[in-house]
């Protein structure tokens, strides 16, 4: 049982809530991680990108009933647990805040229904692994079981991407699918299908200790893209073909190849001006230990590394990085199964 649901009291008032409303006392919702393989930046402008899910980082959502006159911001109050710094809190709690009370109002609930949310987040924020999509995410499933009402994937969809939207300017959506998706996944224009997975291996993401910032890293492409002719056009069709060469090398268990694929998009990346000195050190040392390929992952500006690794040369690339700057690691196996993209 994970810290928010065991700090939830017992529901003391449904005043105001329709008696068809009160399904349960608790509400509870969850998400996990993602991390991009190949197409960070490229998918905002409509180009194709390919995602892992990260189960073993996940965020869990509480959400119950509580005294009038406790909640905040019209009968909601909302508490995170966890160790982001008061700055992160702030701003994730205002967004998650909005959202619950768009949430709220979707459902028509009105007149003096007191809600506690209560978020529980092992994803460490402003790392590129989709903590404020999983957050958001937990949070409307969360209050879709308080309330005992089935919610469809693209409704989960419209609220999650409009509080990513609020978050980081302009989202592309793949978080707000990949935080819920239950294997690799290639996302584009707003639909996500599928990946095939012919073979066997590992990613090791490395967490550089440095918070990145997806709306300014989009906000730098930008206005690089406008100071030089055709620097957009370039970006896209490089990013496009990396994007195409990684899934079929990922279909036909080509691990080498799609690790070359990773390498190149760094590259790609670094040059724009989105890598850092540690994450480019992380990625020279994973290389080095012996991974088949390794990238920044995520926005840029920091964040975290992606390394392709075999199993038995895991343990050794793991503790490159860790000399590199990394300040924690997880192992994400690639497994020989398609999964499915809700």
């Amino acid at each position: 049982m994970t810290r928010g649901v065991s700090a939830l009291t017992p529901p003391t008032s449904v005043e105001g809530v329709p008696q068809n409303r009160r399904a349960r006392s608790v509400g509870i919702g969850r998400a996990h991680a993602k991390a991009i393989l190949l197409g960070e930046h490229a998918v905002v402008y409509g180009a194709a990108a390919l995602a892992l899910p990260v189960p073993q980082l996940t965020a869990t959502a509480s959400a119950g009933w509580s005294s009038p006159g406790r909640g905040a911001d019209g009968g909601l109050s909302f508490t995170m647990t966890g160790s982001a710094s008061r700055a992160v809190v702030t701003l994730a709690s205002d967004g998650l805040r909005r959202l619950a009370a768009a949430f709220t109002e979707r459902m028509g609930v009105t007149g003096g229904a007191h809600l506690d949310v209560i978020l529980d987040g092992a994803i460490p924020p402003g790392r590129g692994l989709g903590s404020s999509a999983a957050s958001s995410r937990a949070i409307v499933f969360a209050l879709a079981d308080l309330f005992g009402v089935e919610l469809s994937e693209a409704a989960a969809f419209e609220l999650v991407q409009t509080a990513e939207n609020m978050t980081h300017g302009r989202a592309s959506g793949v978080d707000a699918v990949a935080v819920g998706a239950s294997g690799p996944l290639r996302f584009q224009a707003g639909r996500a299908s599928e990946l095939e997975v012919g073979g066997e291996g590992l990613f090791i993401i490395a967490d550089s200790g440095t918070a990145g910032s997806t709306k300014e890293a989009v906000e730098l492409l930008r206005e690089s893209f406008t100071r030089e002719a055709g620097a957009q056009q370039e970006f896209l069709a490089r990013a496009a073909r990396l994007v195409d060469e990684g899934q079929d090398a990922l279909a036909e268990g080509a691990l080498e190849e799609l690790g070359s694929a990773l390498d190149r998009y760094h590259e790609l990346m670094r040059a724009v001006g989105l890598s850092t000195g540690r994450i480019d050190a992380m990625v020279e040392a994973a290389r080095g230990a012996g991974s088949l390929g390794a990238k920044i992952t995520g926005g840029g500006l920091g964040g975290c590394v992606l390394a392709l690794t075999q199993p038995e040369q895991a343990g050794r690339v793991a503790r490159h990085l860790h000399d590199a700057g990394a300040v924690q690691t997880w192992v994400v196996p690639l497994r020989r199964h398609a999964g499915h993209a809700h």
